[in-house]
């Protein structure tokens, strides 16, 4: 990329936004217009929304964004996973359906691959899908499913060959989440919130023009998906991190969306670990000038700097146009490794108090909060151990891991301890 490049992109979207950015226009309108304009996704091809620049040019079209004060498109929740899973494997149809409504925020979003007897091994799938005339019917559980009870649509993974082996019998498709059939029930968590839920679907029903990239494709797809998920699991420490307190019907229409679109994940920085909190809590508690102390803050803080380098590496790459890696993987395990090491800061700084919920415990409970959150980080989009299997084959080019069900009929496979 030149500098002119970069020039002529920078004065096209400032000229465009000086032309048409108005904070008082409707939230869902002023999308509408960036996507006829391709500049809500300008790394987009032209034909569906974007403006075929390269990756590398988006920061320079988020700095604008920012310059103006300028909203964007939508971008939380699954909807963003959504919108990048279909246009790289959806049809045409399907890009034209979803696509749009996904980035202005008119429909939301959930994942639908775990399942109670498989968890983590998403490919252990048994939700079935059995083809009847134009449509699919599907019947099974899906469980851990976040923003189930606002999603509008699915990304559902479901067996449709049982006579294939473990990831070739499996199909991607598009549900609809407020068809009859389709039940979901919030799942209480142990630090009181209600982030996630089951879904039990019965008889639920899907055009055949809501499969993805062809039935036996499902594993494909879902990787997709999973990479773009892995990616962004960094953000988890500032998730939802600040609003803007701006005029303007754009920005009152914003915050009355971040707030209902965010309010099941309200204790998400606390699952990280909650490092901005370790060194106001160490000169609260006095702790600072404690040699131990000190060491183990020190390590949290390294931890956490070279994970947002390994962040920093893999923005570098999605803006060099490589595809999505295992590099996912490897922010993924590093957020692991950090959340679980502020947990034991967190414990060592506030010691027995740390167990206080409610307003009479430190940060009005939040520290106990974090104890109890934290251990998700390990579990959500993937386990520790498989972000290591990932890493040992991809990345260091280990034999795979030894597989009873790799080579034979999933219907052969014993399953849920049976067998």
């Amino acid at each position: 990329m030149t500098e002119q490049t970069e020039s002529s992109v920078r004065a096209e979207v400032r000229a465009w936004l000086e032309a048409n950015w108005n904070p008082d226009s409707g939230l869902v309108d002023w999308r509408n217009k960036l996507m006829d304009a391709g500049w809500g996704t300008p790394h987009w091809p032209t034909e569906w929304y974007g403006r075929n620049l390269p990756v590398g040019l988006q920061p320079i079209v988020e700095e604008e964004f920012k310059r103006i004060g300028a909203v964007g498109v939508a971008r939380v929740g699954i909807r963003v996973l959504a919108a990048a899973t279909i246009l790289a494997h959806g049809t045409d149809e399907q890009k034209k359906r979803f696509l749009r409504p996904s980035m202005t925020g008119e429909e939301a979003w959930c994942q639908l691959f775990s399942e109670p007897g498989s968890g983590s091994d998403a490919a252990g799938a048994v939700t079935r899908a059995d083809r009847q005339g134009d449509h699919d019917i599907i019947n099974g559980q899906k469980l851990w499913t976040s923003g189930a009870q606002k999603a509008d649509f699915g990304l559902l993974l479901a067996r449709t060959d049982w006579d294939k082996t473990k990831h070739a019998g499996l199909s991607f498709f598009i549900i609809d989440m407020h068809q009859p059939g389709v039940t979901v029930q919030p799942l209480k968590q142990m630090n009181g919130h209600a982030t996630f839920n089951q879904v039990f679907i019965t008889d639920a029903t899907v055009p055949a023009n809501w499969l993805v990239a062809g039935e036996g494709k499902g594993w494909a797809v879902a990787t997709t998906t999973l990479m773009h998920e892995r990616r962004a699991a960094d953000s988890l420490r500032s998730w939802g991190a600040a609003k803007s307190d701006r005029p303007g019907r754009i920005f009152d229409e914003e915050r009355a969306e971040a707030e209902i679109a965010l309010a099941p994940y309200k204790w998400y920085p606390n699952r990280a670990g909650r490092i901005d909190l370790i060194i106001p809590r160490a000169k609260e508690t006095g702790k600072l000038d404690d040699p131990a102390v000190r060491q183990e803050i020190a390590r949290l803080l390294t931890l956490s700097k070279s994970a947002e380098w390994t962040a920093r590496r893999a923005r570098s790459a999605q803006e060099q146009g490589r595809p999505q890696g295992p590099e996912g993987s490897l922010g993924k395990l590093a957020a692991s490794h950090i959340a679980r090491a502020a947990a034991r800061v967190h414990t060592l700084l506030s010691g027995a108090d740390s167990l206080l919920a409610g307003a009479d415990g430190p940060h009005a409970g939040t520290i106990a909060e974090i104890l109890i959150s934290v251990p998700a980080t390990s579990i959500a989009g993937g386990t520790d151990e498989i972000q290591r299997n990932i890493i040992a084959e991809r990345v260091l080019g280990m034999p795979k891991e030894p597989s009873i069900d790799s080579d034979k009929p999933y219907r052969d496979v014993p399953r849920n301890g049976a067998g």
